[in-house]
């Protein structure tokens, strides 16, 4: 397997959702995955996370097969987040500050946490409570919370989804710069033609993946 590569994906297959003999994502890259609803897109996303094992095959991450690697350890650096995002009881400061706890390092201080969610087109103040935040905000803040952490991989499914085309071209327009200057990847699903245009520099169609039993037959 090359260096540039992240992940390496070989004759995976889970149940009837996902089989997929040969896939490469790239280092360094905005990588975006379309495909039909039912093609496996948020399973694929939960597999590189170590939230799922596939059934059969097998992944590499960095040239080391996933199963091998410590899962908290991984979900530090391989960071996810669902388009329905995890928020936590308390202010918007206490879901900012979880963020720093699960992942094991030390928290930024408020101007920091101010400056995030700003980023991220938010007018609130930290001890705002987080539960009455529209469906838009709570992706926003849970944008922000992992922008604040140090991670190799960000994997982001759907991540502005219930964002107007204008927020969402502002947040990503922040959101993306942001993980090239820590010289992170961005593997991101997204239903967006223009997100994918704008910002993809690889892309993956699930829905145009040759299904194992297909290379099989032709080889």
């Amino acid at each position: 397997m090359t260096t540039d590569l992240l992940f390496a994906i070989r004759g995976v297959r889970v149940n009837n959702i996902l089989n997929v003999d040969h896939l490469d994502i790239k280092k360094g890259k905005v990588t975006c995955i379309t495909g039909e609803s039912g093609a496996g897109k948020s399973t694929l996303m939960k597999m590189l996370n170590k939230m799922i094992s596939p059934d059969s095959g097998e992944i590499f991450y960095k040239g080391t097969p996933l199963k091998d690697i410590d899962s908290v350890q991984h979900r530090r650096k391989v960071i996810m987040q669902s388009q329905v995002p995890l928020i936590f009881p308390g202010t918007i400061k206490d879901n900012l500050m979880m963020g720093y706890i699960l992942n094991g390092t030390k928290p930024d201080d408020d101007g920091v946490l101010k400056q995030a969610i700003h980023n991220m087109q938010m007018t609130k103040e930290l001890d705002e409570d987080a539960g009455t935040l529209s469906g838009g905000e709570k992706q926003r803040l849970a944008l922000a919370r992992i922008l604040l952490l140090a991670a190799d991989v960000y994997l982001l499914d759907e991540p502005t989804s219930a964002l107007d085309e204008d927020t969402e071209m502002m947040v990503l327009d922040h959101l993306i710069p942001e993980i090239k200057k820590k010289h992170a990847s961005l593997i991101m699903i997204t239903h967006s033609r223009k997100v994918n245009e704008q910002y993809a520099e690889e892309r993956i169609d699930l829905s145009q993946l040759p299904l194992r039993e297909e290379v099989e037959k032709n080889t």
